[in-house]
Parts: C-alpha cells; structure tokens; sequence
C-alpha cells in the first residue's frame, strides 16, 4: 500500500476542484510514492498529532484542516506551523488535507451535521452553478418539526455542547433547517431564501446575528463542535475501500476553544 493509493481514493470521492479558491487541501508534505504503514485522520495537525502518530507508526496523516493555510516564508521552530512540519518531515509523515472539498460535496462534512439531527430531503444549499450537487452548505427537513428549544436541546444532546450562542427565538415550529460545517455566516441569506426556521454553523459575528431579521433562528455551535464528526466521516471513507489496513482516529484533543460554566 502506498499513500498515493490512500490520496486516489479520498479525491475519487472529494476532487481537489471541488475546494474553494481560498483552501489549501491535498497533500503538504512527505512523498505520495512511500509505502504506508498506517494513517492516522484528525480533524486538525498539531505538533502533539504529529508525535502521536509517531507514537501509533503512521506514516500518514489525514487532516480536515491544512496544517499550512497561509503562505509560509521560512521553516523553523518559530510558530505551531512550523514546528509541527518540522516534527513531519523528520519522522518521515506525509500531511494531507481534505477541507473544502469534503464539505462541498453531498456526502461530506455538512451530512454528519444533518445525520445528527434526522434531516430528510437533503441539498446542497448554494450549489455550484452546472452542479447542484457540489457546493456550500446543506438544508434538510425534520420528519417531525421540533419547537425552537427542542432543536436547541437536541443541538445540546447530539453535539455534547455546553453552550450556544443564538439569535432571538420567533416562536415558530421548525420544519427546515440549513446548515454549514465551520464558519458559514455567508450563507445566513441563501437559508433565508430556502425557508430555513433554523441555520446551524460556526465562526459568526455580532452583527451576522441581525440578519437573521425575525425570520430564523442563527444558531452557532462552534467551530469544532460542527466539524467534530468529521474524523469519523474521514475514517470511514478510508475503511471502506481498504477494510484490513491500519486506519486510526486521533485521540489527541486539538479545539482550541475552551468554555467555562
């Protein structure tokens, strides 16, 4: 088994063209032709992510999001970034992403999202032109609407969340929710337009919660909290083209966001 069989696989099901211009997924580091001995799927690559694939003999690392996002100008032990490439390159890791690719596609981050909270009738909420089934965000409906607090609660329950932040209830049954994995507020006026009582995502500022305008509930989560099944997606897709090879999930805790009750 090589890491380039591993990459194949994860771009026949989400193409490095279905990424936003903005990303920087594929692969990071290492070289695709070495053989791999096992792959290790986290939602991001931090230094301790590193060292516990080290630990755990994977030579591979499949991260949600790009361990280099920015342009970097230099390689030493000056940053987080820089220290945990480092740490790859000397054990011989490669470092692969697969961010906005995984969630523009119908079956990517956005459906654990909705396999969470039950939604049927499920479409790509800002489809790319020619192609409704790539593109930003989801909307599904409730096979049984849910007041505003029972999807609250059920938000709670599902996500283990210990708080989240909201828009002012309007009292409505809720039939339609949207969704966005990560930071989605761009997309608060497509769920508007789709009927949506409730848009779930992450990353959203003060006044992006107005603009909800009495009409919908915008409800943010988190940012990991949205994406946290994603590892689970991730490792999936992988077992399943190669159910007897080494595919682990990380245990290493990488939200950076902590909450005090």
């Amino acid at each position: 088994m090589k890491i380039e069989h591993i990459i194949a696989h994860l771009e026949s099901i989400a193409a490095l063209t279905y990424q936003e211009d903005y990303d920087n997924s594929g692969i990071l580091t290492g070289d695709t032709g070495d053989n791999c001995n096992g792959v290790l799927v986290s939602l991001d690559c931090t230094g301790d992510v590193v060292r516990e694939a080290v630990e755990k003999k994977c030579n591979l690392i499949v991260s949600h999001h790009p361990l280099i996002f920015r342009p970097i100008r230099r390689i030493i032990p000056e940053n987080g970034v820089s220290k945990a490439l480092i740490q790859a390159i000397k054990a011989g890791i490669s470092v692969y992403a697969i961010h906005t690719n995984l969630d523009n596609i119908l079956s990517g981050v956005n459906s654990t999202i909705a396999d969470k909270l039950g939604l049927i009738n499920r479409k790509i909420l800002l489809p790319r032109p020619g192609n409704p089934g790539i593109g930003s965000g989801m909307t599904g409906d409730l096979s049984v609407p849910l007041s505003e607090k029972q999807v609250l609660i059920r938000l709670k329950e599902e996500f283990g969340i210990p708080v989240i932040r909201h828009s002012p209830l309007t009292g409505r049954t809720i039939t339609r929710i949207a969704v966005c994995g990560g930071a989605g507020s761009f997309l608060i006026p497509n769920a508007l337009q789709e009927g949506a009582g409730f848009f779930i995502s992450a990353d959203i500022r003060y006044h992006e919660f107005f603009a909800a305008d009495g009409e919908m509930v915008v409800a943010d989560i988190g940012h990991f909290e949205s994406e946290q099944f994603t590892v689970d997606l991730i490792h999936d897709i992988i077992l399943e083209k190669f159910p007897n090879f080494a595919v682990l999930k990380s245990g290493t805790k990488t939200n950076p966001v902590n909450y005090y009750i």
